[in-house]
């Protein structure tokens, strides 16, 4: 986890290291790395990935998969998450998953999660001295490349200290 967690910080300033964290994301997530995603975006408060509109995210009527699009909103909001979180304090782990879907995608998509340590500092880490998990949700919105509105994911995630993570 230290190392994803200083990828992530070499990745903002870096176009070598955004290079690396992708190909390094593309080797730990196998199922992921047909979509091809890439982070094409990272800083402290933001994170963008694209997925590209090729043949393998395309569903029957060729426009992007809506699994594909789920996909993608999971993936950026969970490096987000990870990128303003101490990630080797904290475990997080998809509770659910909500998609509202707007509009065809039939080129390019991007989706881009908002998230600053600040506002994990104000609203994660005070509930987690009384409580022994917390669960948040996120949005995240997909856009084309023309802006057209693609989906809407609204993702709940379980945020814990991995000290009172429990395992058989």
């Amino acid at each position: 986890m230290k190392n994803l967690s200083g990828l992530l910080n070499k990745a903002k300033k870096s176009r070598f290291y955004l290079w690396l964290l992708n190909w390094v994301l593309h080797r730990a997530i196998p199922f992921n790395a047909p979509h091809n995603f890439e982070i094409i975006k990272i800083t402290n408060e933001e994170l963008t990935v694209k997925m590209p509109y090729i043949r393998k995210n395309k569903n029957h009527i060729n426009g992007l998969h809506a699994c594909g699009l789920a996909t993608l909103c999971e993936y950026a909001c969970g490096l987000q998450l990870m990128n303003a979180t101490d990630i080797s304090q904290y475990r997080i782990i998809m509770k659910s998953l909500q998609m509202d879907y707007h509009f065809q995608g039939k080129i390019d998509v991007f989706a881009t999660f908002n998230l600053s340590k600040k506002w994990v500092e104000e609203n994660v880490k005070p509930d987690l001295e009384t409580a022994e998990g917390i669960f948040r949700t996120f949005e995240v919105k997909v856009f084309d490349t023309k802006q057209n509105h693609i989906c809407t994911a609204k993702i709940n995630w379980q945020i814990k200290l991995w000290s009172k993570v429990k395992s058989n």
